[in-house]
Order: C-alpha cells, then structure tokens, then sequence
C-alpha cells in the first residue's frame, strides 16, 4: 500500500511503524475470510481492510476522527484471527491498537461512552473493586430489564450467580517446589480472573510444584494492561505494565526466574508485547527481558515432564481463544497436553473465529458479541463433549452464559488428571470451598 507520511509526521515513532505496517498490506482482501465482524456485518469497513484505509485516511491527514471511523474501529475484536491470515505480514495488532489511541487522544465521545469506559478502566483491572462492582451487579441483574442501555443490561447478564471467596494463594508469596527443583517461575495472577474464577490460579500452582516448579507471586505485579491498552487508554496500560516490569525484574535479578507464566491468554498476548509497548522508554530493556521469558501455562508444561494419563472417559471439546491462537500462535500444546492427560479431545467447526469475549468487548458490542456467541456455542455443543476447556478467563465467562456444558481452564483438567482435586465446575452445588495450598 502506497503511503504519503511526510518527512516530519515520520518523526513520530508511532506514526512511523504505522507507515511500516500499512505499506506492508497489499490489499488481497484474505483478511475478510476470517473476520468474525465482516462475516456478521458484511460490510467491507468492518473488515481489516477496510479499516486500515479508515485508518490510513485518518493518520495521513491528521484529521480529528469522525464518528464513522470511531464506529467501525470499535467494532474491531482485536481477534487478530486477520494477521494468521494475512500472506503479507501486516502487523494488524500495533496499528489498530495506535489507532485506538490516536482515538482516544483526538475524539470526543458523546457522554454516555466516556463514562461507561471511565467506569470500565477504573473497575475491571483491580480485583477487590470488581468484586465490589459484581456484588452490586449480582443484586440489581434481576432488574436489567429496566436498563435503557444496552450495554448496562449486558453488564449485568455477564455476573456471575456464584463470586468466589478470595484466595489467599494470590498474595504474594513463594510455594516450593514438590521434589527436586527444575524451574523457577513467577505467576502472573492477573486482576478479573482472581474476582471471577480463583481456582485457575490454585490449579496452576498445584499443577506446577507437582511438576517440578517454585511458584513465585511477585510483590506489585497485578493487571497486565490488556484491557486499558485496547480502549486507547495507553497512560493507564503503561502504568500497569510498569508495575509488572519492575515486580519481575526484581525476581529476575534476585532469586532469578526462568519463565513468567500466565494462565490468562489475553494477558499473555499483551505481556509478550512489552518490548514493542516500551520500544522508546527507559523500561525498554527491562521490558524485552519480561517479554523474553513470557509464556502461556500450556508453552510451559510442554517443556515439563506431565505423566501420561489414563483414559478419562470424558470428551472435551477445546475452545481455542483468539490471544492465543492468533495472538500468540500456540495451536496444538493445550490439546496435546489434555490427550497426555486421558481426555477425549475435539474441535469445533470454525475454531478460528472469535466468541465474542474479546476484554470488553462483549460488554462495550453487546448485540454483535451476542451473535457470535451463539455461532461459537452452536459449534461446540454440536460435539456433544462432556466438558469444554479454554485457555482464557474471557472466554470461559462468554461460553459459559450460553451453555449448560461445564466450562473450565485447560490447566484445571490437567491438575485433576494428575492428583488434583476435581475441579469445582463439575461439582455443582456441593458447597466446596477454594483448595487452600498452603
């Protein structure tokens, strides 16, 4: 793709990996193939390609942003099922995530979003206020009908009838390694995961000392950033990155670390992009050393001895999320990992299409999240599975308020096929509490 920056817009760091990124596109059109958007709207604007010329417009003329572009931008899933498809390379990811925060620097949204985004980056990354928040949700949800905003109602669809108790396995702390020590790993514990489901954390540390592992929660490491950083909201991504940075750093240089493991694959695909994130920051060292060492739990345990597992005469049907198919390009470890263990595993038809989740998506695209959750949810139970497994907290929450099917991390099965409790997914309403490890 032609472009026409000038000299002086090139200057700009950002502007100029845009440059990079948009004259790398060759407009073959493959990306509308698999965007879930485009197959729902059908409209060429809410396909990649049509939003890199949206894109492409905007940021040559330094205009301010019309409401048609802010429209079909925010439509966007940041699946990035469009970069797997992509014969060319384009780097779809940095460019709309600029573009968001060129946004979000340069238009004014119309009251009722600057609030709801407000709420959403003041509450979703710290996890003692969004338990707080889903307190309140679980109470009003059977007033939603009353709600005249459809993203209020979803809002109060997605809570949870049953919010966990805390745990205490994610303060920070170490837990020691069952046997002779092989790594040394610090957990990354997250911010919505640990107010949503805290036995994914539990599992993965159980799962993880048994194999060989010392389990480090780092003091100060908390949200990755993910979800401020796809709202534009770049100042307050940064601020959470920076923490995690600096808590990881002070572990790498102390008692060293060989990996930071991260069970939430959305999180994963962002903590892996540190370096790109703090490329012209005095963290940009210490950021491509996170970022060096980053893995998703299933990346890990391929490298970890797991024993082979007797048959467990239960299919799981494998939902693999977007961060990390396309994100992060880890394909087949969550589904080798689950047949080591003794499960039956099979795949939905279009697995590479989104759920709809995507961060907050489902929460700010109500009407198109809810279509595709009912695609991503016909496919699966067309299975006729036993349980299903996903590898991210987002999408566990968004499949699991269409289905009656259990809903559980990959890592929750493997801990039960290897000695772990089972999970408390499929033990329903037997009041069992969250496995104290300590």
């Amino acid at each position: 793709m032609q472009t026409t920056f000038t000299e002086e817009q090139l200057k700009d760091p950002a502007t100029q990996r845009a440059n990079e990124i948009l004259r790398s596109c060759v407009h073959c059109g493959f990306c509308t193939a698999t965007c879930p958007t485009y197959q729902v709207l059908g409209d060429e604007l809410d396909s990649p390609r049509g939003r890199i010329y949206l894109i492409k417009d905007m940021l040559e003329n330094e205009r301010v942003p019309d409401e048609k572009t802010v429209r079909h931008i925010d439509r966007c899933l940041s699946c990035l099922a469009c970069m797997t498809t992509c014969p060319s390379g384009v780097h779809y990811m940095h460019l709309v995530d600029h573009a968001r925060d060129y946004i979000e620097q340069n238009y004014k949204r119309p009251f009722s979003d600057r609030a709801l985004r407000w709420i959403l980056a003041q509450i979703l990354p710290y996890p003692t206020r969004f338990r707080c928040a889903l307190l309140g949700a679980k109470l009003g949800r059977p007033f939603r009908f009353l709600m005249p905003d459809a993203r209020l109602r979803a809002m109060l669809e997605m809570a949870p009838k049953h919010i966990p108790p805390v745990s205490r396995n994610d303060d920070p702390q170490s837990f020691v390694s069952e046997g002779p020590r092989k790594k040394r790993v610090a957990l990354m514990t997250g911010c919505a995961q640990k107010a949503l489901n805290t036995d994914i954390n539990d599992a993965t540390i159980r799962l993880l000392t048994r194999l060989g592992c010392e389990v480090v929660v780092a003091e100060g490491a908390g949200c990755c950033g993910a979800l401020t950083h796809h709202m534009g909201k770049t100042r307050d991504s940064h601020k959470a990155a920076q923490a995690n940075i600096k808590a990881w750093t002070a572990e790498m240089d102390g008692g060293g670390l060989d990996a930071i493991v991260i069970n939430t694959s959305g999180c994963g695909t962002t903590v892996k992009d540190y370096g790109h994130m703090f490329r012209n920051d005095p963290l940009a060292e210490d950021a491509a050393r996170v970022a060096d060492i980053a893995v998703d739990i299933s990346e890990l345990l391929m490298q970890l001895d797991l024993p082979e597992g007797t048959n467990q005469n239960l299919t799981v049907a494998y939902h693999a999320a977007c961060s990390l198919q396309h994100g992060q390009q880890i394909k087949t470890h969550p589904k080798t990992l689950l047949k080591k263990a003794g499960f039956t595993v099979l795949e939905p038809t279009d697995s590479h299409l989104c759920c709809g989740s995507a961060g907050t998506y489902n929460l700010m695209q109500p009407e198109i999240s809810g279509q595709l959750k009912k695609r991503k949810v016909k496919t699966l139970e067309a299975k006729k599975p036993d349980l299903i497994a996903a590898g991210n907290i987002g999408c566990m929450m968004q499949i699991g308020s269409g289905t009656d099917i259990p809903v559980l991390h990959t890592v929750e099965l493997l801990d039960w096929a290897t000695g772990g409790p089972k999970p408390r997914a499929l033990q329903p309403g037997d009041g069992a509490q969250i496995p104290i490890l300590r």
